[in-house]
């Protein structure tokens, strides 16, 4: 029985050595927005077949020692079809303050630039949405966004990168 109290201590020990893990989302918001229609009326008068154009980035930075902002930056450029002409422009920064703590390397780059961005990614859809509805517009729905592999393809374009500059 000594033996075992011993070596539930020594246990304990050493997950008190550890630093706990702790994530919590802070506050969701949404940091920049824009909507242009730079050709209404006009293009309401023809067909609508539209060209879209999207551009999706990600941001992170630490504001406090465990606290950091993660951004989705979503801009959609939507032209006509046939004639070009720009129908409307659409971009949101969707924000996320986030407290982690725990998380460190290749761990906490992997959460800031994949898991967070997933997390942040329905509130600028839904955002994207209502902007292009309130312009006059059918619905721009966006189709999910595998973050994951976004991160994974970024890592390894840095990673060529940095063998090119090394060759």
């Amino acid at each position: 029985m000594a033996e075992d109290n011993n070596t539930n201590q020594a246990a304990g020990a050493q997950s008190e050595d550890k630093p706990q893990l702790k994530f919590s989302l802070q506050r969701i918001y949404v940091k920049d927005i824009s909507f242009e229609a730079p050709n209404s009326p006009e293009v309401f008068k023809q067909p609508f077949k539209p060209k879209v154009n999207l551009d999706l980035n990600t941001t992170s930075n630490q504001v406090a020692d465990d606290q950091f902002e993660v951004v989705v930056k979503v801009t959609a450029r939507v032209d006509d079809n046939e004639s070009g002409t720009a129908s409307f422009l659409v971009e949101v920064e969707q924000a996320g303050l986030f407290r982690i703590s725990g998380i460190e390397g290749a761990q906490l780059d992997q959460t800031l630039g994949a898991f967070c961005p997933n997390l942040l990614f329905p509130y600028a859809r839904e955002c994207v949405d209502s902007l292009v509805n309130r312009g006059g517009f059918p619905p721009l729905m966006l189709a999910p966004v595998n973050f994951e592999a976004m991160y994974a393809q970024r890592k390894q374009r840095e990673a060529q990168q940095a063998e090119d500059t090394q060759a």
